[in-house]
Parts: structure tokens; sequence; C-alpha cells
């Protein structure tokens, strides 16, 4: 899990912008919200969407930035004018919470989304990006100056949103080209002394390289650490670039111009360092003089130690990392007579496993290669005015564009063929940057692959849906926004009656006015509620509001998995069929694929969608939106979808009991409009839930989740997340029937036993102390006040509220407790990492020979080595730590602290143990160890592959 960034720009127009327009559309925009909020016509909020969007396309760019930081009056004003207009756009939304859904409700709501999107991107996009840009020049406000540093702001902003893919280091190389500086004045040479000799290319280092037009400077920004947060590498960078002066010197030419690649890194092969952060360049310990080629890879490259020995490449024996490999082969063959493209071409051809590689070469210093082969890996092209920016996913590029090519590692270059050639390489010429006609596309084989505008994709997201604000993580930003997707998800649907009662309204874009016929009248006698993974649990919430008043109609109700219907639950006849199909994006194949299937059968289908415009929507005879039809999620462990999707379902549910002229209870209608305040207390009680989490889950191996009636959909969606989120096979059972399969096993067991009453309680309560008895560790979720469960380790509750719905404060306290849980078991690396970090530093600092590796190693560990002993000893690592790894690791950490002496080695390992040795056995074992504990929360460490 890695993630690339590369800028490359032609050069703009150099013309200051008018503050009028600007202004004068800011002004327009907060006077129309204004009158929005006392009358939400749809016409009146897609003006205002109309204007701001009009003025955040004016702020973009270098122009945008100069005028903000040049035009203070200006500048002033637009700052002052957007902190109105973000009060108004929050008085637009609580004006939308009083409004009855109708038939103009969801062109309302995307109105509405379309001013929130263009007021974020005015405020925390083009603001925060001038004051990026601000930091990095200094008093300069020429044009080159910005231009350049517009660049590297954007690849900073967009390397803290690849973080989430990795952030043991990172780096950025910053070519420069036509600078105009003479390497022999003395100011210049004073400013590059000790910087254009440094072989392994640190932070700091400058090369002087050759260009067809002179010579440029190409500068390296790194930061690698063991340990640390998300955006501390992004922090270091900015404040070295800020604090170089050869840099502000460059770029302070009239016509200086600039390509910048980026990489931040989960280092896979090779040590965290700076030598190893990307990009890396091409030189060699005894070819310094080739053409310069840098590159930074995601992925690897599996035959990299065969290429370093076939090709006779002379790399120093501090870079260890696969991606050296391949600015040195593209430079080999620029020197044997390659094209630029071609050399690039046979080199990443040559490459074994699956690979993005992004590169720049000061043989074309305007231009940017890439390549992509295999599954697991992505590039991205952004299409903007003047540039190209490149990403490793979409949300690595929608501050700057929406508009991107993207790339195909996998699709055959003739489909024809199933032999022809995978994978894509693209040139992208800088010279005609942001156009398609600056892309040149080929397949690895070279054969020509034209890039047309079917090949560009619109993003669906802004920045306003991968912010993850103050959050440490995204999967904790989402659950607290959790409450606000169940009330958007009722805004307009559950409201008051003329007689004080609630109802729920829906209208006929959800339910047909064909489907309410039909079920109205008996011709729908079957309802199937389909869905995957937490959609389907999501179904059942679905079957369970329903099933009392199913069954007084006699209709069939049930919850299949989508795949399980298609696969063995088709009738030839379905046109007595519901299906309520359930999907956060509206593009999962197997729902969409049984959809299709049914709908050729006659069956009739309501959506529970996330995505307008998705794929569902278009297969669906009504669909209902969860949230505002726009609700992203950046964590791969979904959680406020879930919440959303059961509001959904529940309103589904009474709005098809009404139909048959069942009586829908008041009381579940008041708990549903007042369960996001629930939700919210329960958010209040993450420490006791920490605590609890943090104390039991580290030790213990096995784990299980259970529940009875509504409590067994929280057990099952917690089985889920709890697997993604801690890298566990968890059982789920019902509640009784746990003490009959795996107590033998003393497992962790998270009951689920919110909203119970009565008998029920005392009977969970005994099952609870049925597991105490066989030694598991049971920490149950339940109501306020709830006192019948002393034989559980922790009690976590949640606020009373209707049984019917209990169980999703369940899932909160649930979706809470993987969360610490999991990190929990990433802290248990700490002193592993530690120690790893100790020996990055013992071979970056002083001599690199065994001894003196050894020696400085010694002196850094005892506290960390102390601390792993100590959990070592007190079971702390029973759960997560591989016995072999514990024991392997441990093993050589005695050797390292001198406990037992090296002439032991060969003893215990079967070779010579040197100091070298040791060091490296100690290395890999620490990374294994690493990898064993890691759980990086909104990320998979194994993502599913294609196939």
């Amino acid at each position: 899990m890695c993630g690339i960034i590369a800028v490359v720009r032609q050069p703009v127009e150099r013309v200051d912008l008018d503050a009028g327009p600007i202004v004068d559309g800011l002004d327009r925009a907060v006077a129309l919200l204004r009158d929005a909020t006392g009358d939400p016509r749809t016409a009146v909020i897609a003006e205002a969407a109309d204007e701001l969007e009009v003025v955040a396309a004016r702020l973009h760019g270098p122009r945008g930035v100069r005028f903000l930081l040049v035009d203070q009056a200006g500048g002033a004003r637009v700052r002052g004018l957007t902190s109105t207009l973000a009060a108004a756009v929050v008085e637009l939304d609580r004006a939308l919470d009083d409004l009855v859904v109708d038939d103009e409700t969801e062109a309302r709501n995307a109105a509405a989304v379309r001013c929130r999107d263009a007021a974020w991107a005015i405020e925390r996009d083009r603001l925060r990006t001038a004051d990026g840009v601000g930091s990095l020049i200094g008093r300069q406000t020429g044009w080159s100056a910005i231009e350049a540093c517009t660049q590297i702001e954007q690849a900073f902003r967009s390397i803290d949103r690849l973080e989430v893919r990795g952030r043991d280091s990172a780096g950025i190389l910053v070519l420069v080209r036509d600078h105009g500086l003479d390497p022999t004045d003395a100011a210049v040479s004073g400013l590059l002394a000790g910087r254009d000799d440094d072989a392994l290319l640190r932070s700091g280092a400058v090369r002087i390289v050759d260009t067809p037009d002179g010579y440029a400077l190409a500068f390296a920004y790194k930061a690698a650490a063991e340990i640390g947060e998300l955006g501390d590498n992004t922090a270091a960078l900015r404040a070295e670039v800020a604090a170089d002066d050869l840099l502000q010197l460059a770029l302070s030419g009239e016509d200086t111009h600039v390509t910048v690649l980026g990489h931040t890194r989960w280092a896979s092969v090779g040590i965290i360092s700076e030598a190893n952060a990307h990009p890396l360049d091409s030189w060699e310990a005894s070819h310094t003089d080739g053409p310069f080629v840098a590159a930074a890879l995601n992925g690897d490259v599996d035959n990299f130690a065969d290429l370093k020995a076939g090709n006779g490449l002379d790399i120093w024996p501090e870079i260890t990392t696969d991606a050296k490999v391949i600015p040195t082969l593209v430079s080999r063959r620029l020197v044997a007579g390659d094209d630029h493209l071609e050399a690039f071409r046979a080199s990443v051809a040559s490459f074994e496993g699956s690979v993005a590689i992004a590169a720049s070469s000061a043989h074309r210093p305007d231009s940017l290669l890439l390549a992509l082969r295999g599954s697991g890996q992505a590039l991205y092209v952004g299409l903007t005015d003047d540039s190209y920016i490149v990403a490793s996913e979409p949300y690595g590029l929608v501050e700057e564009t929406s508009r991107y090519v993207r790339m195909d590692g996998e699709t055959p270059a003739n489909p024809d063929n199933p032999n022809a050639s995978r994978g894509q390489i693209l040139l992208l010429d800088g010279s005609k940057a942001g156009t398609l006609a600056g892309i040149e596309r080929i397949a690895y084989d070279g054969t020509s692959i034209p890039v047309t505008e079917d090949d560009v994709v619109t993003a669906e997201i802004t920045t306003r849906d991968i912010d993850r604000g103050e959050f440490p993580h995204f999967l904790l930003k989402e659950v607290t926004e959790s409450p606000v997707s169940f009330h958007k998800t009722l805004r307009g649907r559950l409201v008051d009656g003329d007689d004080g009662s609630l109802r729920v309204v829906l209208p006929d874009d959800s339910v047909p006015d064909a489907v309410r016929a039909a079920l109205a009248g008996g011709g729908i006698r079957r309802i199937l509620a389909i869905g995957q993974g937490t959609a389907h649990i999501a179904s059942r919430g679905f079957v369970s509001a329903l099933a009392a008043a199913a069954d007084a109609r006699g209709v069939q109700l049930e919850a299949v998995p989508a795949t399980e219907l298609s696969g063995f639950r088709l009738r030839p006849d379905m046109s007595d069929t519901l299906i309520v199909a359930i999907s956060q994006s509206g593009t999962t194949t197997d729902t969409n694929r049984t959809v299709d299937l049914v709908r050729a059968r006659g069956a009739s289908v309501i959506a529970i969608v996330n995505r307008r415009n998705s794929d569902l929507t278009d297969r669906a005879d009504g669909v209902l939106y969860t949230s505002d039809g726009r609700d992203v999620e950046m964590a791969v462990p979904s959680t406020k979808a879930f919440y959303a999707q059961i509001a959904a379902g529940y309103l589904l549910a009474a709005s098809i009991a009404e139909v048959w002229g069942e009586p829908v209870e008041q009381d579940l209608l008041r708990a549903m409009r007042d369960l996001p305040d629930a939700m919210r207390r329960t958010l209040t009680t993450r420490r006791a839930i920490a605590e609890a989490a943090h104390q039991w889950c580290p030790s213990k191996r096995y784990w299980a989740i259970v529940g009875n009636g509504t409590n067994r959909i929280a057990a099952e969606e917690l089985r889920i997340k709890l697997s993604e989120l801690c890298y566990k096979s968890i059982a789920c059972d019902a509640t009784e029937d746990k003490k009959h399969i795996d107590l033998s096993s003393e497992p962790l067991i998270l009951v689920c036993a919110a909203g119970l009453h009565g008998s029920n309680v005392d009977d969970v309560a005994k099952e609870v102390a049925i597991y105490r008895a066989h030694k598991a560790t049971p920490i149950v979720i339940a109501t306020e006040g709830e006192g019948r469960f002393a034989a559980a380790h922790a009690v976590l509750t949640v606020p009373d509220t209707h049984p019917m719905l209990a169980f999703v404060l369940a899932t909160m306290v649930g979706h809470l407790f993987g969360y610490e849980a999991a990190l929990a078991i990433d802290a248990q690396a700490m002193p592993l990492k530690q120690v790893r970090a100790a020996i990055e530093d013992a071979l970056e600092d002083g001599p690199r020979d065994g001894e003196h590796v050894l020696a400085r190693l010694r002196r850094a560990v005892t506290t960390p080595v102390q601390t792993f002993f100590d959990g070592l000893r007190g079971g702390q690592y029973d759960g997560h730590l591989e016995a072999s790894s514990a024991v392997r690791v441990a093993n050589l950490l005695r050797y390292a602290t001198g406990a037992v002496p090296l002439g032991a080695y060969q003893l215990d390992h079967g070779k010579v143990g040197t100091p070298s040795v040791l060091v490296e056995d100690l290395t890999a074992a620490l990374t294994r160890a690493i990898d064993e504990l890691t759980r990086p929360i909104d990320a998979i460490k194994h993502q599913a592959k294609t196939v």
C-alpha cells in the first residue's frame, strides 16, 4: 500500500484576476442562499450553486493563488464572504430538514449538494491552497514561484490524502528547468555545497542534470519515520521546502518551470530510511553521469534481485528498495540509444509483479512516464485546464479536477487474443498538459492504444467527502457521522401528521404507483430483500421491521444474499415478487446482476442506495436514497452506510405496511426520530468501550459475537467489521448456541443484548455465566441500568430505546469496540517498531560495518526490548503474534542485546553469527512480527485481487 503523486504543467496565461467578478459572484450566492432558506425552491438553490461553481473555477490554479496572495483587499473580501457563505449553507441545510418529501426533493437535494461542494471548494481547497503556497514561497510573488509552488502544494495535499495507503516515509522530487542560474556563480555554488554529491539522494540532496536545453536542478525532499502520525511527513517536507534558499533562488527566474514527482510509502522491500524513500534516482556507485531519471513505485518488482545481478547494476548497499532498479535501467537504456518512451517501456516490461510506476527524466523534463500492470494497483491521470495531476487514487486528484483517465493494468491490448500483452504505459507531454492530445498510450508490447473522450471519467466525489478533519482515522470520523446519516435518511420522509401522529411519506419515485397497486391488490405475494456483505445484513433490518405486517397479510418475506437468489432461488415467473435491493455504491456486481435476472422474470425492484445516477438506480422501478444521496465513506470497513440503510429499510417497511392497511406503531416511529440523539449519546461512551477493548482484546486469539432477535443483526454486522479491522476469523452464533459449539477455545465473546426485557434478559445472563464458567471472556452490550450481567468481564451500555431499534445502538458500540481493539493490537507493535527504527538509525549514523552498527543498536534498544519481553511473559502477545515469530524475535533480541554471545549463533541458526548477519536476520524477523500486528484501520493489508 503506497501512493504516487505527480504534477506537470504547461505555461499558464499570466493574467491577473479581477476581484470584481469573484466578489460579486460570492455576494449573489450568499443572497440567493438566504432567499432559499426562507423559500427552498430548487431553481434558487441551483442558481446559487452556479454562482459558487464559477467562483471556485476562477480561484483554481496559479492565477487564483496569485490573486489571493497579491490582491490583499480582494483576498480579504473573499475570505470574509466565504465565512458568511459557510453560515448560509448551514442555514439552508436546516431549512431542508423541515420540508416534506415531494417530487422536487431529489432535485432540491442535488442542488443543495452542489452548493455545499462549491462552498467547501472555495473555503477548504482554494483558500487553503493559497495559504500553503504562501508558506512555501515566503516573500516571492513572481509568476514562476507561484506556479511552481502551486504544483508542490498540490503534491503535498495529495500525499496527505494518500497517506491512508502508507506513511512510513514520503518524498518529492522537484525538477527545475529554465531557472537561469550559473553553478559557477559564488552564491549558487555556496548554496549547492554539500548537497550535490549525496550519492543516496537523501533529503536536501540536489542533482545538477543535463537536459536538451541546458542544465536543470533536481531537488529531493524526504522524510522517513518508523513511528509517526498522519501528516507528520508532509509537515517535515513543507518545512524543508520553505527553508531551501537555493530552491527559492531557482524559482525567482521569470521563466522557471518544474515537474513534481512524489510518493508516500508502506515499506515492503527495504528498510525505512531516507535512502529508500521514493522517488529514487538513476545514480549508481560507478555510473553518475548517465541521463538523469527518477521514479516512484507502488507494488513490488519481484525479480529486482535478478535484474540487479543480470544487468550488473552497481547500487549502494544502503539502498535496499526494489524501486531503485527502475531509474537505473531506464537511464542505461537511454545511454544505449533507446528513445525516451522505448527506454521506459523496455525497462518496465522486464519487471515481474504487480506494479504502478511514475517516472520523470531530464531527457524530457516537461514530461511524465507512467506504467501499470497487474491487479491491486491503480493510476489516475487528472485533466485540468493546464496540467496533468497523477495519483494512485481518485481522492488524490479531485481537489484539482473531477475529470480523469484511469489506467488499465489488466485488459489485454487485443481482447480477442488471450495471450496479448497486458498492462499500459503512458507518456504525458507537459507542453500539452491537461489535454487528451498530450497523452500517448501504448501496451507493454508497444501496441498503440489511442486515448479518446470515452476514456474520461467524471469523479462523483469531492474533497468534502474525503476530508478527515481532526479525526485520527476516517473510520472514527464516519462512525461519528452516523447519526447525521441516519437523520438525513429520515429527513422529509418521517413527518408530523395533521392529527399529531407521525407518518412516513415516500414519493412515487421511491415506491411507484404500480408497485403500490400490486401490493394493495395482492399481486405481490413475495418480498425478497437482497444485498451482499453489510448490505445483506441491513436487509435483515428491513425484514424485521416488516415481519409482523407481512405475516398478517400472508406475504412471504425473506432476506437473501444476492448471489444466493441468483444462483439457487430464481423462478421462471417472478411477477408476484418485489425485490428490495440494497447497495451503498449502486455498483455491486453481484447485486446488480441479480436485479437484471429477476427483472427479466417480471419482478419489481425497489433500490435502497447511496449514490445518485449509479448503475442500480437505472435498473430499479423505485429508488430510496440513503442520507443525501452522496454520503461517501473512505474507510474500507463501511459503517455509516449500514445505519442509513437501516433507516431507509424501516421507512420502506412502514410505507408498505401502510399500503396493506396494517398499523405502524407510533412508539417505533417516535423512537426512529429520536434515535440520532441516542446514537450521539452512545458515542460519548467511547472511553469505557476503549478501556474494555484495550484490556481484553490483545491477548485473546479466539473471538465470537452472539445475539438474539434483532441483536443477531448487530452480531452479524459486527462479525464483518471486527474481522476487517482486526484480521480475525470470528464466529457468529445465536446466544444460546455458543455453549454447544466451541467454548473450549475460551474465546472473547461480544454479547449483543441491547433492548432485551424480562425473562429474555435472565436467559442471556445465564448464558453469560456459562461462558464465564468455561473461562471465556464475555463482554456484554446492554441497555443502561441493566444489572443482571454480573458474570460479564465488562458491560458496555446504550441508551434505552424501542426494542426494535436497540440493535442499532449495539452495532455502534461494536463498531467503536472494533476500532479500539484494532488500535490496541496495533499498539503492541510499538516496541518492535522502536527496535527496527533503532536499527535503521544505527545503519544511517556512522560506520556501517556490523560491529559499529551492533554497538549503536545495543545502546538504543534497552527500553523497547524490555517492554516487549514484559508483554511476552504476560501473555499480551498470545492473541495476534504467531508463536514462531515471537520465538524468533525473542531469540534474536537476546543476541542483539548481548544476553547471548554471538559465538552460539551458528548452533541456533545454522550459519556463522557475524554482527551483519544478526542485524539482517533481526530486521527480517521484526518486519514479519510488525506485519502480523499492524492494523491500518482505514485500509486492509490484503485487498481482494482481480482474478
